[in-house]
């Protein structure tokens, strides 16, 4: 399957120059990202340095963080179907996602924190499905037209230690630890790809907070090192500390 066309290339410029930074989770079921991205929300916001403490910042998920984007999450969580049609419904999220949530958020200045993104449709679609991973990278840009994220936190475990920690089972849990080795070794080749883009985080030895603690530093860093950290679009914050 072949997607690469001129459309396509002219499609991944209608990508706005965002002021904003993209941060996104990926890991097997049960590593935690859930827990790690609200306890990085609250350190961002509790932070020092105002140029981070004064940017919203904006929890999302995928597939859903719209309405639309969240009636397609129940579909494919709660009904079993062809991998291609799994694909592409994720990617109809995807794309609703990015145009009413993600997108406007990042003009704005934004620090979006999502709990999955490309990354875990490449691990789960392709390289536990099966499908190819050429044509699931090309569906990723037209959905996302173009837009990558800052920075990737792979919080990584073993996959039987996850389940185990799993309260609600959806059919991906109950596809087992089999079908999740193969989902850890996706993420893994995708770090291997864009390994800069990626921080891997030990979900098996450290807690929720040791977790947090690391990925504030990683992150602080990695914003400032580019130069990625601006002041707020929407004015100043009113002091409230």
């Amino acid at each position: 399957m072949r997607i690469k066309s001129r459309k396509a290339n002219r499609r991944r410029t209608l990508t706005p120059s965002p002021s904003g930074v993209l941060v996104t989770f990926e890991g097997t079921e049960g590593a935690g990202k859930s827990t790690l991205i609200r306890k990085l929300k609250e350190r961002i916001e509790q932070s020092s340095d105002d140029r981070l403490a004064q940017r919203e910042v904006v929890l999302t998920r995928e597939p859903g963080g719209t309405a639309v984007a969240e009636k397609i999450r129940e579909l494919i969580l709660g009904h079993g179907m062809d991998p291609w049609t799994e694909l592409f419904l994720y990617e109809a999220a995807r794309a609703e996602h990015l145009a009413i949530t993600v997108i406007p958020a990042l003009k704005r200045g934004a620090i979006v924190l999502c709990d999955r993104f490309t990354d875990s449709t490449l691990a789960y679609q392709s390289h536990a499905r099966g499908l190819p991973w050429k044509s699931v990278k090309a569906l990723n840009e037209f959905a996302t037209q173009g837009l990558h994220p800052r920075i990737t936190f792979h919080l990584d475990l073993d996959p039987a230690i996850g389940l185990a920690r799993v309260r609600e089972q959806t059919r991906f849990e109950a596809e087992g630890v089999a079908f999740q080795a193969k989902v850890r070794a996706g993420f893994k080749k995708s770090q291997k790809e864009d390994p800069n883009r990626w921080v891997r985080l030990d979900a098996q030895r450290k807690n929720a907070d040791e977790l947090a603690d690391a990925a504030f530093e990683a992150l602080k860093k990695r914003l400032t090192r580019r130069s990625g950290i601006r002041p707020p679009a929407l004015g100043k914050r009113k002091a409230s500390r």
